[in-house]
Order: structure tokens, then sequence, then C-alpha cells
């Protein structure tokens, strides 16, 4: 045997070795991933209720705090939810593979993702929730599918509780403590500078994607 049939047997040996072991890593991780709590601070989470969403549902924000720190975008995630009412923005994304000829450099497939869409959740506690909706076939449905896209979330009893609509890019369901907070600064200079800053914090909560990039690229110019 050469030394060039000894490289190409152990290269290969090297590349099953390591899908073998991305396998192990991300089954452990699907395994011992816990549910993804919404909220900041201590709450008795004995109380929690139990949001399910699928892969294509990308859960972004739960009462105006972001949920979109993963590495990876292709799970589907279990949300923590506080009883009350939660406000959810999310959308929906499939992947379709392209058929014929890929050009170098050009994706191998199609992406359809609808707009923001958001709902708000009466949430009771213990109770699990989980999105609702008839997936498309094929590219053209999902295409069609984005354009005019609703999922009703449903209880365990498979009733529904809320139908989403398009998000207005603001509403976010979060309390305006912010907000509260510049208006109890009475004459003080110093409680004034306090509630200026809650309030940019407030409107930056409440900014769009598009508002955020125009401020910061003002703010460093």
């Amino acid at each position: 045997m050469s030394i060039h049939h000894v490289l190409v047997i152990f290269r290969k040996a090297s590349y099953l070795f390591v899908a073998l072991s991305a396998g192990v890593v991300l089954a452990g991780c699907s395994s011992t991933m816990g549910n993804v709590k919404t909220w900041e601070g201590d709450a008795d989470e004995s109380r929690a209720a139990v949001l399910k969403a699928p892969a294509e549902i990308k859960v972004q924000q739960v009462n105006g705090r972001s949920q979109t720190n993963f590495l990876m975008d292709d799970l589907a995630l279990d949300f923590d939810l506080l009883p009350g009412e939660n406000h959810v923005v999310f959308t929906y994304k499939t992947i379709w593979a392209k058929s014929g000829v890929v050009r170098n450099g050009e994706s191998k497939v199609h992406v359809v993702e609808t707009a923001p869409q958001e709902a708000t959740i009466d949430v009771k506690p213990g109770e699990v929730y989980r999105f609702d909706f008839q997936p498309p076939a094929n590219r053209q449905e999902a295409e069609a599918f984005a354009d005019d896209f609703s999922a009703d979330i449903v209880n365990a009893s498979k009733e529904v509780v809320a139908t989403s609509s398009a998000w207005d890019g603001r509403s976010s369901g979060q309390p305006p403590v912010a907000r509260t907070l510049v208006g109890s600064g009475g004459g003080d200079s110093g409680a004034e500078g306090g509630g200026t800053l809650a309030e940019l914090k407030a409107l930056w909560g409440e900014a769009t994607e598009e508002e955020r990039r125009t401020f910061l690229r003002w703010a460093f110019e």
C-alpha cells in the first residue's frame, strides 16, 4: 500500500470522526437544552407556562425582550412564559432547495420568511401552548403563504387562545417602567439625567431595526 492510499484512508477516517463527534455534540445539546426563560429577575417558575415553537417559527421577542441569542436558528424551542398577558413577536421561515444548476457563490437554497407577526396570549399557570398553522407543501405555496401569513396559538385542549397579525414594529407588551421613571425626578438635575437615560432606553426598545441602523450611522458619523 502506498503512502498516498494511507493518507486517503486517514483523511476519510478523520472526516468520519469529526462528523460523528458533531452528531454527538448536537444530540447532547438538544437533549439537555432547557426551556428558554423569557423574563429577567426572580419569579415563581413553578407557575410558568410553556410556548412550544417548531423550528420554522423564529420567536424574536417576548414582552419586548429579545429571544434571538442562539447559535443555530433551526431549532425547535420551548419558551417559559409567566402567567398573565404575554406579547410575542415572531416570523415563519422555510428553506427550499434550488433545482437546476447553481453558479459558484450562489446560494443553493431559497429562503422564504414572513414579515414579523405579533400575538398576545393570556397565559394560564402551567399551561402548554403551541403554534398552529397549515404548512406549505412547496416553495410556491410558501411564497404565497408568506404574503398573507397568520398563525393561531392553541392550548393543550387545542382551543385557539390567540391569532397573530402583522407586527407594527413598535408595540412590545413591555410595561412602561422606563417612561414612569422619566417623570419621577421632580426638579432634581441628577434625577433628570437618569430620566433622560431611561427614556432613551425605552425609545431604543421600541425602535425598528431600520430606525436603529439610521441612528447608529448618525451617532458615529
